[in-house]
């Protein structure tokens, strides 16, 4: 079993930084890819970006170029560094794991962190 804990969501203006931060815990050998989602009001849960293992990441077009996904294997923590934040960015981010069992694939997910951007 994994579990995910993220942090460093909050108000943040237009403009500003923000750094994400998610810590798998448990049977983390199994996973292969995290990633970020993020849902705002009425709408549905979106990808931000994605890692894994021997491939490029891949983020999202809407913040290709102000958005940054890194990970730390050794430390079983992804990274999604925002900068140029707008208000559109306001959501809740919620952290994602693929995990590979000789059967199956699944996915886990955090609690999810807010992010607010306001003046």
């Amino acid at each position: 079993q994994v579990q995910l804990v993220e942090s460093g969501g909050g108000l943040v203006q237009p403009g500003g930084s923000l750094r994400l931060s998610c810590a798998a815990s448990g049977n983390v050998s199994g996973i292969v890819a995290m990633g970020w989602y993020r849902q705002a009001p009425e709408n549905e849960r979106e990808l931000v970006a994605r890692i894994s293992d021997g491939t490029p990441p891949v983020v999202a077009e809407f913040v290709r170029d102000r958005f940054t996904i890194s990970r730390d294997g050794a430390q079983d923590t992804v990274y999604l560094q925002m900068n140029s934040l707008k208000p559109e960015d306001t959501a809740v981010y919620y952290c994602n794991a693929l995990l590979a069992t000789p059967a199956k694939y699944f996915e886990v997910w955090g609690q999810g962190t807010l992010v607010t951007v306001s003046s």
